[in-house]
């Protein structure tokens, strides 16, 4: 089992949900986050008074799937969240040593 994690632009959400769900992907975790990366920060103005935005917004979406499927829902990220704009984000994956359902006490791939 993988997780996979994405970090991506907050309005390409429900997009790439739909996406996942189409590819049969039964299950995802959503996180608010703020980070920056080769962007940066920008300066913004707001009653006249400038100021730095050093944290862009973004959300991180995680989801668990076999191996096999690692391929598959990396491709469906990167190619819906993609804007070809800086700050698209990014997409790694993690082993996954284990996994339990809490309510039935599945484990493994049947707990996915």
């Amino acid at each position: 089992m993988k997780l996979v994690t994405a970090v991506i632009k907050p309005h390409k959400v429900d997009e790439v949900k739909d996406a996942l769900r189409a590819i049969g992907v039964k299950g995802i975790t959503i996180t608010e986050v703020k980070g920056f990366g080769r962007q940066g920060g920008h300066t913004e103005t707001y009653r006249g008074a400038e100021y730095t935005v050093e944290f862009t917004p973004k959300v991180k979406l995680e989801v668990i799937v076999e191996e096999a499927d690692t391929a598959a829902v990396t491709d469906v990220i990167q190619t819906t969240a993609s804007t070809g704009q800086i700050g698209d984000g990014k997409i790694w994956v993690t082993p996954v040593e284990g996994l339990t359902r809490i309510r039935t006490g599945e484990q493994g791939k049947d707990a996915i």
